[in-house]
């Protein structure tokens, strides 16, 4: 089902012009007359996504409606169409709850942004009222309800009963020990020991004996025989993490263990067998690796029998707000803390962040966001700054000439800091220019995670225009 909207305009041309506009554009349009009929239906289980509604009209107006739909059902965005100009009237439609406010007549290129903002912000409280529900519990522990984690799930949950060895690639913090965990609980050597070791962790003279044990007197500080990984993890799983990293000279011992099943220790002319489980992790491309001359050939094939491939966080969608929530909880449990909200405005921020350190950045930010936020609800201003202030990614198309491509939202962020530049940071003036009200402006503001205070001056930083010369922006 498409985003659905409600008209309500007892001015049957106004209604049909704007039905035939959102129509063109996608949407599902239900009209009603009057604001009683509206509400009745809105608050029967009529499912609609945004409400366009007129100020003006008989019995209930546009402002009664918007003011009992922000009591019955808060979390249901109301734009707000009228046909005067007075700013009261804009005031009192902000008061009363609405999303935002338009004058008629209505321009397609007003609405159009408007409306799908909106839209937009509906779409992201209800993933958030999902999210606030318990995630599903598997029995991977691996949470995510998109495609490619249920895809990881159904993956690990077929190959975990294999004796075969697993690769597991995917970019750092992604879970990839998380996984191997997942691969051993559900295998039937789950009653035996999880060994895991951190390669790149390790100098290259220890690994030997880290992996393969060493016996008495081997070297000056070995006064009593010591068993290595390899045996230590008979009978259960040994997580190789990060085995790229391992020196040629390493990966030759490594693989000799594997094709033997047998280790010799540091010192001792006595090969000892072992019996476990091989599961390894990188971050990196081994078959490019492989070319370069950095990884053994005949070892990518023995450990890659089998390979999972995690996503990276932005790949996962949805997935990021719930597993904020997810942590939010952990957090909050642990410390004895209420656990706060997300609001649309900060889920469209984590959202819109690339999380070059995947799952752990989240997680940490988490954390962050619970020891500093002053209120229950967080907010934009919460957000670390390179979160707060990330802006998604810009590139430049050639056509006759260089022209650099934004997003809309960009694009209004920029006008409205020239605005404001050229206004003096006067807020109020600068509202009147823009044709919006000062709450808009803030609510505008805040969602660029910028200060809604007043500032001595606006930041401009130089840029080069694409005929090569300079030119001051705001920043």
């Amino acid at each position: 089902m498409g985003t659905r909207l409600a008209i309500v305009e007892d001015d049957p041309i106004q209604a049909e012009l704007l039905s035939e506009t959102l129509r063109a554009e996608g949407y599902e349009v239900v009209t009603f007359p009057e604001g009683q009929a509206a509400l009745i239906a809105l608050e029967g289980g009529e499912q609609v996504d945004v409400v366009l509604a007129d100020v003006t009209m008989p019995g209930m107006d546009g402002i009664a409606l918007c003011a009992a739909l922000e009591s019955s059902r808060p979390d249901l965005p109301v734009i707000v169409v009228t046909g005067e100009s007075k700013m009261e009237t804009a005031v009192a439609a902000l008061r009363s709850g609405a999303y935002d406010f338009l004058s008629k007549p209505v321009e397609p290129a007003l609405l159009l942004p408007c409306v799908a903002r909106a839209a937009e912000r509906q779409r992201l409280a209800k993933e958030l009222r999902t999210a606030t529900q318990a995630l599903p519990a598997t029995d991977s522990g691996l949470f995510g309800q998109s495609d490619t984690m249920r895809l990881v799930r159904e993956l690990v949950a077929r190959v975990a009963a294999s004796g075969a060895s697993v690769l597991i690639h995917g970019e750092t913090g992604t879970g990839k020990e998380l996984v191997a965990h997942a691969l051993h609980k559900q295998s039937t050597r789950s009653h035996g020991p999880f060994v895991a070791i951190n390669c790149a962790a390790l100098p290259a003279s220890l690994v030997e004996s880290e992996l393969f044990g060493y016996a008495k007197g081997a070297f000056t500080d070995a006064r009593a025989a010591r068993t290595g990984l390899f045996v230590e993890a008979t009978g259960g799983t040994l997580f190789l993490d990060e085995v790229s990293e391992l020196s040629l000279d390493n990966q030759a011992k490594l693989l000799r263990a594997l094709q033997e099943r047998k280790v010799r220790p540091v010192g001792s002319n006595t090969e000892v067998p072992f019996d476990a489980r091989i599961l390894a992790a990188t971050h990196r491309d081994l078959e490019a690796e492989i070319e370069a001359g950095r990884f053994r050939q005949d070892l990518f094939f023995r450990l890659n029998v089998i390979r999972i491939d995690l996503p990276a966080l932005r790949e996962r969608g949805m997935d990021v707000v719930h597993l904020a929530t997810h942590f939010l909880r952990e957090v909050c449990g642990r410390d004895g803390r209420p656990v706060p909200t997300i609001p649309p405005e900060v889920a469209q921020k984590l959202l819109s962040y690339p999380w070059p350190g995947n799952v752990r950045e989240l997680e940490n930010c988490m954390e962050r966001l619970t020891a500093l936020a002053s209120t229950q609800t967080l907010a934009v201003a919460d957000l670390p700054e390179n979160i707060r202030l990330h802006e998604r990614e810009r590139f430049s198309m050639q056509v006759d000439a260089a022209e650099e491509v934004v997003t809309l939202d960009q694009l209004e962020k920029r006008y409205v800091l020239r605005v404001l530049q050229l206004v003096k940071d006067n807020r109020s003036r600068a509202a009147v220019m823009l044709g919006i009200d000062r709450r808009t402006l803030y609510r505008r503001l805040e969602g660029w995670g910028l200060p809604t205070e007043r500032r001595p001056s606006v930041t401009t930083l130089p840029v080069t225009a694409t005929n090569g010369t300079s030119r001051d922006v705001p920043q």
